[in-house]
Parts: structure tokens; C-alpha cells; sequence
């Protein structure tokens, strides 16, 4: 658990939507809100919390679901706030890095928590060599995309891709295709987290692709290199009764 002052000192966001606005002034109004917070209170969906993550990372955050799914929030209840977040349960998530090459010649560095995609960007087919630790493991996917996750995001687009559920401390990374062409069999593969993962990308003119983390996109490609961010983190926080460790278990067992 982390450690506040008594009660913690909060900090609102919000998304832009209607609900998560009217939230915001809800909250803001039934609680003080500091200068020199202990801990973010982000109010709308998963996308926006993980924009709210990266741009905060320093700082512990709360949840509040105002979104669609609202996989990595706690339920809106605007009362007792203060005493949730105390009861909360923190978790400490490992940022993937990405490191992707465009065809200028330009480098874009970006992290990302749930997961790192590359995704074609015509009607043609994407062609991509995998490389782990400098070893050539595939010499071509051909495939709409595909994607390195952690086991936070391993519900998220993985899951929808058909990759595997990680739990939370299994210490594994998701490698996923998306819509595999060739070789139609290949299902991905669970790498040790300390893993180096390589795309190469054949022919980027013909068969452009994109890069994203998380949110954050780098059209048109050639290269891009992944790995986890060991050395930092960031904090999540969530009540007992919901928490993320949890919910990924429950979702192994979801009919």
C-alpha cells in the first residue's frame, strides 16, 4: 500500500465527455483539491487513464470510471473518496519502450502500459521479421499486424487479438499476431520480460505500417525495437475488492 497524509491530498482530472465532466464537478466539489497532491484522482476510461499515467509519473493514481469499459478503474462513487484511496491497494506497472524508425530516418521513442501495435496501413498486407535478443525468430509475418503487450494490458488488445491472459506477476511478455496470413498457424509467443523484440518491416513504401504505443502513433515505419523499462514504474491504485491482480484472473475464467 502506499503511504498518504491524513486524509490524501487529491488532484481531479477528467476526460472530456459529458459524464466525466459532471463528475469532476461533483468531486471538486465535495473535496479540497491541493497544490502538492500525494495522488491523482482521473476520472473517464482506460484510454484516457493511461494518458493521465504518462503524463503524471510521479504521482500514484485513482480511477474513477466514467468510460466504457473501465477495465483499470475503480466504480464511480463520489462519497468516502478519501478513505477508499487510503484502503486502496497499489499496483506497480513496468512501461514497455519503444523505439520505432520511420522512413526518413527519424527516431520516436514512446512507453507504453498496455501494449505496443503495429498495424498495416493500406490494403496491403503487412510483411514483418521478428528478432528476441538479436536472434531472428521469424523471418516473415505476414499479417494485418501485430503486437508486444505486458500483462496489464494482456486483457486489452491482446485478448481481442487472441493472445494469452498473463497475470499480473507472471513476469512474461504477450507476442501476438494480428490476423496472421502466413505462417496461418503461428499463435505468438510468451517471452521472459528481460526479452528484446525487433521488427523489421519488409518493403515499408509498398506495405506501409504504423507503430503505436498505447496512444501514441508513429506512421510509415522500418523499424522498431521493444523492451520493458524495468529501472520505472507507474502506480495504479485500486479497492481491495477490485483489484487488477484480480480482475486478470477472473478474466481466464470467463466463459
Amino acid at each position: 500500500m502506499v503511504s498518504f497524509t491524513q486524509p490524501p491530498k487529491m488532484r481531479f482530472v477528467a476526460s472530456r465527455s459529458k459524464d466525466a465532466q459532471a463528475a469532476l464537478t461533483e468531486l471538486q466539489s465535495l473535496h479540497p483539491i491541493a497544490d502538492d497532491p500525494d495522488v491523482l484522482v482521473c476520472i473517464g476510461g482506460d484510454g484516457f487513464l493511461l494518458e493521465m499515467l504518462a503524463q503524471n509519473p510521479g504521482l500514484p493514481v485513482y480511477g474513477l470510471n466514467k468510460g466504457t469499459v473501465g477495465f483499470l478503474l475503480n466504480p464511480f462513487e463520489p462519497e468516502r473518496l478519501a478513505e477508499r484511496i487510503e484502503r486502496a491497494r497499489s499496483v506497480a506497472i513496468h512501461p514497455l519502450e519503444m523505439k520505432a524508425v520511420d522512413t526518413s530516418g527519424q527516431v520516436h521513442i514512446h512507453k507504453a502500459l498496455n501494449e505496443v501495435a503495429l498495424i498495416r496501413e493500406t490494403r496491403q498486407a503487412a510483411q514483418i521479421s521478428i528478432g528476441i535478443d538479436g536472434v531472428t525468430r521469424l523471418e516473415q509475418l505476414v499479417c494485418d499486424g501485430v503486437l508486444v503487450c505486458t500483462p496489464a494490458g494482456s486483457t486489452a488488445y491482446n485478448l481481442s487479438a487472441h493472445g494469452t491472459i498473463l497475470p499480473l506477476r507472471s513476469r512474461l511478455l504477450g507476442l501476438t499476431p494480428i490476423s496472421a496470413f502466413r505462417p496461418r498457424r503461428w499463435r505468438g509467443a510468451l517471452l521472459p520480460d528481460d526479452s528484446h523484440v525487433s521488427f523489421t518491416i519488409a518493403d515499408p513504401e509498398k506495405r506501409p505500417v504504423s507503430a503505436t504505443a498505447d496512444s501514441t502513433e508513429v506512421r510509415d515505419v522500418t523499424e522498431v525495437h521493444i523492451h520493458l523499462t524495468k529501472n520505472q514504474a507507474r502506480t495504479l491504485l485500486f479497492d481491495p475488492d477490485h483489484h487488477l491482480e484480480e480482475r486478470i484472473m477472473q478474466e481466464q475464467f470467463q466463459a
